[in-house]
């Protein structure tokens, strides 16, 4: 009787063809949306195909083990007219970015793009390749550069330069260099400052929160379609490969630093804080081409990402596009950068980097404007809009970031959580709040009735609202998920940005099938070799449960031979503290390779690691007993759009 009624539900929530349909509403917001986008302006047309050699022979790139790292054939419905479930200008932006292959951007500079969210960039040196961002997996970069070596003959890889702190543009490096080489100084690899800190640490603290967020986000288990994910926004998607990481020999520390490497001269300009903590843009004199990195791209971007992150500066932002255009607008020919396609001719660059750091000015200024002026985070996003002068250019529109979320994060920056109205001070939590909220309308009968009507007139965002005090109340009410499955799906397919689409999407399918179940988040190998101790620690501080540790208290050294490292640790108070090269006198000693100590750890086994003396342990090993039982192990499938 169980297993029937789990099937009834599953009836129940299943979505339909009908359901998968645009409304009405939805048909005529995406005709408006039509009829004010500048068609005419097909600059992007011409330079997204300009320079097109050759693309991979294969449908798709497959791993050692025979799995799928990349589609080539994901986006071929990309044909013909905008179907009613897509907004008319995601659609444009999506089909330009799924032009994959080889291009020749100038003399002695190449691309390999949509083998990855992100661009392999290609310099031809005297004798080797320079290679800037390899990609996100080692699979997609080993390909792009195959087929790269088509057209640039079979040159050694001389160098490589990670733009930024990202994995979608240092991943895939063990792909087109060997370590081997870089120990024996074949090779360089260079960054700006702070790479390694930037690039080990951002999801290290976070990573389980920000990784099922990134589910929502890039639309993980949706697939691509008239009805489903469009892109990520800023590129097609992140490669299903192998994620690796080669240290810097040498990091960039300040603006007008120059390297020349085989016989190609670079100029530095560093940007921390933009797009990432750590980030450079830079110039090659000779060839007379910028590159921007990520501080400038076919969309506007995120300052704040939607699935966690620091919240990012733009004003610095824009004020580091003017330094750009002052220090190498004049000189420059061809722009290229780490997402979508080049930018050509002097003229045409100036006008973008100008106008793209208009954009990022007049959002920061003007929602710091209206923040003065009293409104609050919620109010700003409801009126701040480009003026046409920007919005106009297709590369300032939201297809990743948008004026309503960069400014709510703007606010967030210099405000906080906190609008100012002590009513919002101690709110309920989502469950109560919704209960109450359903009690005062009359009951859920009514509540339904009222989101029903919403529905059917369009107004999708108050039919959103509604629903989700119904379901926050009653998880069990089925027509209230079903319906607020279906008006997620209208939001998505009006949507202008690729990742509301998605986050809407993957939104609908958890209400009606559930969460899909997934393992916890694994750190690739060079990164956990990476990961500083002290992070480490400071990731079990974050994982301490208050309850399971009650009032014990536990003190110990933490020696770990192979890296020359001791920690002293203290556990008490429902806090872990941890001080490096300190010494707990009278305290007992756990010596072990860190590796080892880790895996006993989370996986409870420190007894047996113990007894076979994998671990050892001087000192009082009594006081140790249930220090493994202390720590949560963070649920990876926590939900979202239900309580």
């Amino acid at each position: 009787m169980r297993a029937f009624r789990a099937m009834l539900l599953a009836l129940a929530l299943a979505p339909s063809l009908a359901y998968a349909q645009a409304s009405n509403a939805t048909r005529e917001i995406n005709a408006a949306a039509a009829a004010d986008l500048p068609f005419a302006d097909r600059e992007d047309e011409d330079f997204a195909a300009r320079g097109f050699i050759a693309t991979w022979p294969e449908n798709e790139i497959r791993g050692a083990e025979g799995n799928v790292v990349w589609n080539f054939r994901a986006y071929d419905f990309l044909q013909g007219p905008v179907p009613e479930t897509v907004n008319p200008s995601l659609w444009r932006h999506a089909g330009l970015l799924v032009r994959s292959g080889l291009f020749r951007v100038t003399d002695r500079v190449f691309q390999v793009r949509g083998f990855d969210v992100s661009n392999m960039t290609i310099v031809v040196g005297d004798t080797g390749l320079i290679i800037i961002d390899p990609l996100t997996s080692v699979e997609a970069a080993r390909a792009a550069l195959t087929l790269a070596r088509q057209a640039v003959g079979d040159r050694p890889v001389v160098a490589v330069i990670y733009t930024h702190s990202h994995a979608d543009h240092f991943g895939g490096v063990r792909g087109v260099i060997d370590p081997a080489d870089v120990a024996a100084g074949r090779v360089q690899v260079i960054a700006p400052d702070g790479f390694m800190e930037h690039a080990i640490s951002e999801n290290v603290i976070a990573g389980n929160a920000m990784s099922r967020r990134a589910i929502y986000q890039f639309g993980v288990g949706t697939a691509p379609g008239p009805e489903g994910v469009m892109t990520s926004g800023i590129g097609i998607a992140l490669s299903n490969g192998t994620l690796s990481l080669i240290a810097p020999t040498q990091t960039i520390t300040r603006t007008g630093e120059t390297l020349t490497i085989d016989g190609v001269r670079i100029e530095f300009q560093v940007t921390p804080g933009t797009e990432a903590p750590a980030e450079m843009n830079f110039f090659f004199p000779d060839l007379r081409v910028l590159c921007l990195s990520e501080n400038a791209n076919a969309t506007m971007h995120n300052i704040l990402t939607p699935r966690g992150a620091l919240v990012r500066d733009a004003k610095a932002w824009a004020d580091y596009l003017t330094e750009a255009l002052r220090l190498y607008g004049d000189r420059t020919d061809v722009m290229v950068t780490s997402h979508a396609w080049p930018r050509f001719g002097g003229d045409r660059v100036r006008d973008f980097i100008g106008s793209h750091r208009d954009a990022y000015k007049y959002l920061h200024d003007q929602t710091v404007r209206m923040m003065n002026a009293g409104m609050t985070g919620r109010e700003i996003a409801a009126e701040v809009r480009l003026p046409e002068a920007l919005a106009s250019r297709w590369f300032n529109r939201g297809y990743y970031g948008t004026m309503m979320h960069n400014s709510q994060a703007v606010y967030q920056r210099y405000m906080g959580w906190y609008d100012g109205n002590p009513a919002n001070l101690d709110r309920l939590p989502p469950v109560d709040e919704a209960t109450r909220y359903v009690r005062a309308m009359g009951g859920p009968g009514n509540v339904m009735a009222q989101a029903q009507q919403a529905f059917d007139d369009g107004e999708y965002r108050w039919a959103a609202v509604l629903l989700n005090h119904l379901i926050f109340a009653s998880d069990e009410n089925a027509e209230a998920r079903t319906l607020l499955a279906r008006t997620h799906r209208q939001m998505a397919y009006q949507a202008e940005s690729a990742i509301w689409r998605n986050m809407y999407l993957t939104a609908a399918r958890e209400l009606e099938s559930g969460v899909t179940p997934r393992g916890g988040t694994t750190q690739a190998a060079d990164l956990v070799v990476a990961t500083p101790t002290a992070q480490v620690l400071d990731l079990l501080a974050v994982r301490l449960n208050p309850e399971r540790l009650g009032d014990r208290r536990f003190a110990f050294n933490l020696v770990f031979p192979e890296r020359n490292e001791r920690f002293a640790v203290t556990i008490a108070n429902g806090v872990l503290v941890h001080e490096s090269g300190v010494t707990l006198a009278d305290a007992p000693t756990i010596t072990s390779p860190r590796g080892v100590f880790l895996q006993a750890l989370g996986a409870g086994t420190m007894r047996r690691a113990v007894i076979n003396r994998s671990i050892r342990i001087s000192g009082d090993r009594g006081s140790l007993e249930g220090l493994n039982e202390v720590f949560d192990t963070p649920d990876p499938n926590f939900a979202i759009v239900t309580p």
